[in-house]
């Protein structure tokens, strides 16, 4: 029985894990998105959404406790001052899991982990999508506007032979 185990050893020491971890989070706030095991990402997920939280607030406090975690300059100045305005309105949820496929090599299960709010490709479908209006007067409208403007067509030009 799994009673009071909620961390995930990952068949390491604490002290490994702690810097795996600390290395992945800075990887992940360095470059958005990083490849990893499913076990890794997950791990990863609990071990930075607390630390991204922690810099929505903009103290000396919080970013001493960050780099506590992180221990890595960069990150911290990314992470307060990139990563936690962008995700100001979030009440939480700041990373996804993505599930690729099975490493060649030994078959473990792949998977992609990256900050929700820094995927282009899901922020431009996302955009897209509200775009879209359901009043047809306003489309007919928009229509008819640029189409009373007379089309002067393109003379020919004579063929060289």
């Amino acid at each position: 029985m799994r009673h009071n185990k909620a961390i995930n050893h990952l068949g390491r020491k604490s002290g490994h894990r702690k810097a795996m971890l600390a290395n992945m989070a800075t990887s992940l706030i360095m470059h958005k998105r990083i490849q990893t095991t499913v076990a890794k990402a997950k791990a990863l997920k609990m071990y930075v959404e607390p630390l991204i939280t922690k810099s929505k607030e903009d103290t000396t406090h919080s970013r001493r406790t960050v780099f506590s975690y992180l221990k890595n300059k960069e990150a911290v100045k990314e992470l307060f001052g990139v990563i936690a305005p962008k995700i100001a309105d979030r009440p939480g949820g700041y990373t996804r899991v993505l599930h690729t496929g099975f490493r060649l090599g030994d078959g473990s299960d792949m998977a992609l982990i990256e900050l929700v709010d820094f995927n282009e490709a899901a922020l431009a479908s996302a955009k897209k999508e509200t775009k879209k209006s359901t009043r047809r007067s306003r489309a007919k409208k928009a229509e008819a506007a640029p189409a009373a403007e007379p089309a002067e067509a393109p003379a020919e030009e004579p063929k060289a032979e």
